[in-house]
């Protein structure tokens, strides 16, 4: 009866992971640009001395869905959405680049562009800069230009382009500050092919009824194999019974 029980904790084991990583896409439905995780789960068996116990071991595999989200018209001259495949560069804390797709910028009080995470966005120069008192318009190539704000005056200065980036998505891993990175760290290299869309933000690409359907049935599926464990529980301890009355 062991071997049942050992089977369904380990099932029940990969129901909690598939729940937990379910639950944080529901989390994220509406965190802009947000690529929803993937799990793949599978038992090995655990090596003893001599022969392979009837203990498994799960072996966990994250991935992401780089499906892109709609895209949601906001008017607002600093959301930007890329169309298509491709990412936005931003400066990470330790300093190292990471990817991302979310395009609510901001200009902080220093003047320096940021993504909606408080990180730098990068240009084909580093980190870009926006002048006071001034509009700031993004092209679909990512140039990043300004004009004055207000007086009448229409002189466009240009600033520089985003660096916009489009490497091989299997290349791509979700690191723990949410940024993605490229499985070698070196930075990807700037792709002029990617466009981006001006006014606009790309919606989490997490199927909210989806995935409340997966946590209901990841939630039975959890709740059978507690039912097995329990039955192999009682099934060991009749057997114990019988065992003793004859012996």
């Amino acid at each position: 009866m062991d071997r049942l029980l050992y089977v369904s904790m380990t099932g029940a084991q990969h129901a909690l992971l598939k729940q937990s990583a379910t639950t944080h896409n529901l989390a994220n439905v509406n965190t802009q640009g947000y690529k929803a995780e993937t799990h793949a789960f599978r038992a090995l068996w655990v090596y003893g001395p001599g022969a392979p116990t009837r203990t498994y071991a799960v072996d966990a595999t994250v991935g992401s869905d780089f499906a892109p989200g709609s895209l949601q018209a906001t008017g607002r001259d600093l959301d930007i959405a890329i169309q298509g495949k491709g990412w936005f560069a931003v400066q990470a804390s330790d300093g190292s680049e990471g990817y991302m797709r979310n395009g609510a910028f901001e200009v902080d009080a220093e003047g320096t562009l940021k993504a909606p995470n408080g990180m730098p966005v990068l240009g084909d120069g580093g980190p870009i800069q926006i002048p006071a008192n001034t509009r700031v318009t993004i092209g679909r190539d990512g140039t990043v230009s300004t004009v004055p704000d207000g007086n009448g005056v229409t002189r466009v200065t240009i600033l520089g382009r985003l660096k916009l980036v489009n490497p091989d998505e299997k290349e791509l891993v979700r690191s723990d500050d949410g940024l993605f990175r490229l499985k070698s760290g070196q930075p990807a290299e700037a792709d002029p092919t990617v466009l981006v869309a001006g006014n606009a933000l790309e919606s989490s690409n997490v199927n909210a009824a989806q995935a409340m359907v997966e946590l209901i049935t990841q939630s039975r599926q959890f709740d059978l194999q507690v039912k097995m464990m329990q039955t192999a529980d009682q099934n060991a301890r009749q057997t114990a019974q019988v065992l003793s009355l004859n012996g």
